[in-house]
């Protein structure tokens, strides 16, 4: 096998991704920048104008995007949302598990509805895309990467009404380590990226009740998404292509003790 030297390349032109959570924040951010770089972009979030507006943006850029409707807790709208997706741009090579929700509450006190909730989009929910989105690849023939948001808090917790959501996001880091087991022989690098507080729609709520976080953490300040640009654009494209079962830690010192 011969690489160029060095071996550095952004060019996803040819790959499909499909980005849930992509009406806001983050995975607004990666939708971006995967069409940037010049992937074909399924967004998927239950606020279809949001998403509708967010292709729009792409395609005036001279991308090619397409916006599909799907409710995180639904397991058939995730699963036909992978088929609208392949249909409307062609078989999915790039997978960014991004939909993810807080829970904001003491453990004692989650109603057993919100406990469900949790867990359907923040584990389930990637857990049944990323068999889809496998399963599909596999049969294809075709190799593909699959990168899903995990959280700072997987690994560190200090109390403040959050444990099912660490939880959860423990969940994603042991997810990525035995799919990328399962799919290695068939070339389907799996991934996670574990952020430490950037700037979204949910930290702007987590603000909102507990204050300015970032006076705790080492260098004071909010992550900025633009700030994990270069970690997403690493695990999909050709230069990671031994990299799997990984999981990559962009938190600005935040959580380190």
């Amino acid at each position: 096998m011969s690489f160029p030297l060095p071996n550095l390349s952004t060019d996803l032109t040819g790959q499909v991704a499909l980005v849930t959570g992509a009406s806001s924040g983050l995975g607004l951010r990666f939708a971006k920048v995967l069409a940037s770089c010049g992937a074909k972009v399924a967004l998927a979030a239950r606020r279809l104008d949001r998403l509708e507006a967010l292709a729009a943006e792409i395609r005036a850029a001279g991308g090619e995007a397409v916006a599909i409707e799907m409710d995180a807790t639904d397991a058939d709208q995730l699963i036909g949302a992978v088929a609208k997706a392949e249909a409307a741009l062609g078989l999915v090579t790039i997978l960014v598990n991004n939909a993810g929700i807080p829970d904001a509450q003491r453990a004692h006190k989650m109603p057993l509805e919100l406990i469900d909730r949790v867990l359907d989009i923040n584990v389930r929910a990637p857990f049944v895309l990323s068999c889809e989105v496998a399963r599909r690849l596999i049969d294809a023939k075709q190799p593909g990467r699959i990168v899903s948001i995990a959280s700072a808090a997987a690994y560190d917790y200090a109390g403040g009404g959050a444990a099912l959501y660490s939880i959860s996001k423990s969940a994603v880091v042991r997810m990525t380590e035995t799919l990328s087991v399962e799919w290695s022989r068939f070339h389907i690098n799996v991934n996670a990226i574990a952020p430490g507080a950037f700037t979204s729609e949910m930290m702007d709520g987590m603000l909102e009740r507990v204050g300015d976080i970032s006076q705790h953490f080492p260098r004071k300040r909010i992550g900025d998404p633009a700030q994990l640009d270069s970690t997403l654009i690493y695990l999909v494209s050709p230069v990671s292509e031994a990299v799997t079962g990984t999981c990559i830690r962009v938190d600005d010192g935040q959580g380190r003790r």
